[in-house]
């Protein structure tokens, strides 16, 4: 059997698949080990990946993950191997390569992911050769849900956005602006808990006010990210959650950054079992 994953700051996507091709698909939350301890992290796989799987025998993990940069990689590797046997194979990749390989197999492309965070590269065919650093939602991360939603909170607290929305929000999410506050500077994870907030702006997307937000965080991760590869020559591909869910309104926005968008998928994870089957 082998096992894929996908995982990003709030979930981790898994498929295991059989000798047949057959999948099952499950999900647990995010393993980063920007955000978790080891201990953290290990907990996370005992408690739920390996609840998940019983006496499943494993043959190959294939694991990308947000926050596997090569220095942290090894951290991420031995924290598997200390739960599945040593001789299996095991590998350990980022999520970028990982939305790479899915979009491209082993073609030339421009990829990039939005979803909790945002990132990109060039990939030609067989390795990562230019990427442009995300720098995390405080510095980067430009079109992801963290940004998007800590846009909405600003605009929304500082008036910024039609009468009416900032109480509907409030009271969607049962926040004052106090608890907006705490949960963004004094708690844990401040990133999920705004990616967290972004469906709020796709269920008002027909307000005009609203859109323009959603396009201009969409515009900015282009400019800054996309438009420093060679996108006129290479297919630019896209995949996460924001970009599936806000995929009119960021083809939209490639459109008026003169990019043209090859396709967009919710996950990487059936594109990385075909390419690892």
């Amino acid at each position: 059997m082998k096992l894929i994953a996908d995982s990003g700051s709030t979930k981790t996507k898994w498929a295991l698949v059989d000798e047949n091709k057959r999948v099952r698909s499950f999900q647990t939350k995010g393993l980063n080990p920007y955000f978790q301890t080891v201990e953290e992290a290990g907990q996370r796989i005992k408690n739920e990946l390996l609840t998940e799987l019983g006496t499943v025998a494993i043959d190959a993990l294939h694991f990308y993950g947000a926050g596997c940069t090569p220095d942290k990689k090894p951290v991420v590797y031995k924290l598997f191997s200390d739960h599945f046997p040593i001789t299996q194979t095991i590998t350990v990749e980022s999520d970028m390569m990982g939305a790479a390989r899915s979009m491209c197999g082993n073609n030339p492309g421009i990829v990039c992911i939005l979803g909790t965070g945002s990132n990109s590269c060039y990939y030609n065919g067989n390795e990562i050769v230019k990427n442009i650093s995300p720098l995390g939602y405080i510095l980067g991360d430009e079109g992801s849900g963290a940004v998007l939603g800590r846009t909405l909170i600003g605009d929304l607290l500082k008036n910024q956005l039609p009468d009416g929305l900032k109480e509907a929000f409030l009271h969607k999410y049962a926040l004052t602006p106090a608890d907006v506050i705490e949960k963004v500077y004094r708690q844990p994870f401040p990133n999920r808990f705004l990616a967290s907030l972004s469906p709020f702006l796709l269920e008002h997307i027909d307000v005009a006010e609203v859109k323009e937000l959603v396009i201009r965080c969409f515009k900015s991760f282009i400019e800054r990210n996309v438009k420093q590869y060679d996108y006129l020559q290479h297919p630019v591909y896209f995949t996460g959650s924001i970009a599936w869910h806000y995929k009119e309104v960021l083809i939209e926005a490639a459109g008026q950054c003169g990019v043209t968008i090859e396709s967009i998928e919710v996950d990487p994870v059936e594109g990385l079992v075909e390419y690892h089957c």
